[in-house]
């Protein structure tokens, strides 16, 4: 029998909870006979009307010092105790799977390294992309093919309120509050709605896929709040929608580009339908070519089914560590806004002519807007682009998903 224990109530705990309890035989015979056995449940409050009131414990120390407890779903969310608790069980030979792309993307080289070394696993499948398998298919399934870009719909919450921007001609304003009145908010949003969530997501993909350690921090990161309904319906025109984009470009030479961003996304293209609160995640390999991940990005059970996944694969593989990792790198990966290039959408309240002069040739767009000039650039460099706004009273200029 696995004994594990779940540091967190929380929504994605105690979906943890429900599945392990509902699922219990499926869980057995994929986990070759190991029936899995919850013994403690961390959480600072009381629990007493739990029909299992007995496995909550407060303290950290109950979980650490067991040694029949293998395997701990870190759910707490956070940076602090939650480094400090998952450092010292997986240095006692524990492992530990967790929902937590904060501690994922700031702490993980370290984490794993530990892993590594004491032979135990750190998995971190339900960090990205909620429910979406991607974490395991980057490292299995993908392993022969080296990737070359990834372009994903990361964050639920700004996917709904632009979607509400598009299929119902909210305001950015009306789309964020409705969101937050349906629970896919929270009522500080800045980690969502300014691109951060995101950016500690694309990071820990960046690094899966270049097995060296992408610091959040080096990521340009541009949030959907300046986002305008006209902007919206100027997409629409070109046969295009909005979306808040996290990507990374890695280069033959070994550099990454990473951004966040809003950018125009094609009809055509498989990311331009991913309506409401759901993700995608769209993966290009040198030798598979696109491939595309999609599903419920968050969520209770959704999240929490990854969470368990982690856990029976931790629980399959005791005492042998599955060798997920990424270095930290002796010199700079980090490509910089010169490295790639992008067309932008922009409006400006320059005439035609005025924009011929600094743009050059570029394709004009039917106006939304009176007074305005709507045009798509040629593809630019990130100082090209600066410079060249620099010279226009510029509305808004938004890259263009190639």
């Amino acid at each position: 029998m696995a004994k594990v224990a779940i540091m967190g109530f929380g929504t994605v705990g105690s979906g943890v909870y429900d599945i392990i309890k509902t699922n219990r035989e499926k869980l057995y015979r994929n986990t070759n006979g190991e029936m899995v056995d919850i013994k403690y449940i961390l959480d600072i409050r009381d629990f007493d009307d739990h029909p299992e009131k007995e496995l909550f414990t407060k303290d950290f120390n109950d979980i650490l010092n067991d040694s029949e407890v293998t395997v701990v779903a870190e759910v707490m969310g956070g940076l602090h105790p939650a480094y400090e608790f998952t450092k010292s069980l997986l240095e006692s030979g524990k492992s530990v799977v967790t929902s937590n792309k904060e501690l994922v993307a700031t702490y993980g080289t370290e984490l794993l390294d530990i892993a590594r070394e004491k032979n135990v696993n750190y998995l971190f499948e339900a960090s990205v992309g909620g429910g979406i398998p991607i974490i395991r298919p980057m490292h299995q399934c993908l392993t022969a093919n080296n990737i070359k870009s990834i372009a994903g719909i990361l964050n639920g919450t700004t996917n709904y309120i632009l979607n509400e921007m598009i299929k119902k001609g909210k305001t950015f304003d009306d789309a964020l509050k409705d969101a937050q009145n349906n629970g896919y908010a929270e009522r500080n949003p800045a980690a969502d709605i300014e691109g951060h969530d995101a950016c500690r997501k694309i990071a820990i993909l960046s690094s899966l896929a270049s097995g060296y350690a992408v610091d959040y921090n080096d990521i340009e990161t541009e949030g959907i709040t300046n986002i305008t309904l006209d902007d919206v319906k100027y997409a629409s025109a070109m046969n295009s929608v909005i979306k808040l984009i996290g990507y990374a470009k890695l280069f033959d030479d070994g550099k990454i580009y990473s951004i966040v961003s809003p950018m125009l996304v094609k009809n055509s293209s498989p990311l331009a339908g991913v309506d409401g609160v759901f993700n995608a995640i769209l993966v290009t390999g040198d030798c598979v070519g696109d491939v595309m991940f999609y599903g419920a990005g968050a969520g209770k059970l959704p999240t929490a089914s990854a969470v368990v996944a982690d856990i029976v694969d931790a629980v399959k593989h005791f005492e042998r560590s599955k060798k997920i990792m990424w270095v930290k790198p002796e010199n700079n990966i980090m490509a910089s806004s010169e490295d790639k290039s992008f067309a932008y959408f922009v409006r400006t309240t320059a005439s035609a002519d005025d924009v011929a002069k600094v743009f050059g040739k570029c394709e004009f767009v039917d106006n939304v807007v009176a007074g305005e000039s709507a045009f798509v650039t040629a593809e630019m460099t990130g100082s090209e682009a600066k410079e060249k706004f620099s010279k226009l009273d510029i509305v808004s200029g938004i890259r263009i998903l190639d």
